[in-house]
């Protein structure tokens, strides 16, 4: 009998709900990693939207940037989610776990048929995007944990307050005008409650 080839890929990735974020902190709602790669590829998007239309902006592909989200966090199927405290605990940290990100990628595409790889490989490691792109995409992600604080604190619950700081000064750091329009101008709605979001 012949035997058919089969691919974990997607069934893997399937796995993100099972991984929860901010692992350190006391939560009112638990986020997981799907939640949180779906919430950034449409903020992503609408950054590379944003970008291309602003005075000054440049050519970026909302598209490849949404994608890219999709898979952003992929590797942490395989790493789980480290907290940022130790992820950025220093120079060394940063740049072994970043190392481990990228194995971590690099193994995940071998999962795939091997015609697929070199089409989905740059997504999974980041390298689908330019350098503007990925700033789009960390910015992207840092709104998303933002509105995550955000909601925390419309629950009442303080533990989120400096992660909240700590994520505007890291968009500040990012000197971003799509993620400074989209804090002015998208970021107050998450404040408001279903009736005022649909007058």
């Amino acid at each position: 009998m012949e035997t058919m080839d089969t691919y974990a890929f997607c069934a893997l990735l399937g796995r993100m709900k099972y991984i929860t974020r901010w692992g350190l902190m006391r939560a009112t709602r638990t986020e997981n990693l799907s939640e949180h790669t779906a919430e950034t590829a449409v903020i992503a998007h609408v950054l590379a939207l944003i970008d291309t239309g602003l005075p000054g902006g440049q050519a970026v592909r909302p598209e490849t940037v949404a994608v890219a989200a999709l898979y952003h966090d992929a590797s942490e199927i395989l790493t789980g989610d480290m907290p940022t405290p130790v992820k950025y605990k220093n120079e060394t940290l940063r740049t072994a776990y970043k190392a481990l990100e990228k194995e971590s990628a690099c193994s995940l595409a071998k999962l795939l048929p091997e015609a697929l790889r070199p089409a989905l490989r740059p997504y999974l490691t980041g390298e689908a995007l330019t350098a503007r792109e990925a700033t789009l995409l960390k910015a992207a992600d840092c709104l998303s944990a933002l509105v995550k604080c955000l909601e925390e604190e419309s629950a009442g619950n303080t533990e989120f307050r400096s992660a909240k700081a700590q994520q505007l000064e890291k968009l500040r750091g990012m000197a971003c005008p799509a993620a400074d329009y989209f804090v002015a101008h998208f970021l107050p709605c998450y404040e408001k409650d279903l009736d005022e979001l649909t007058k």
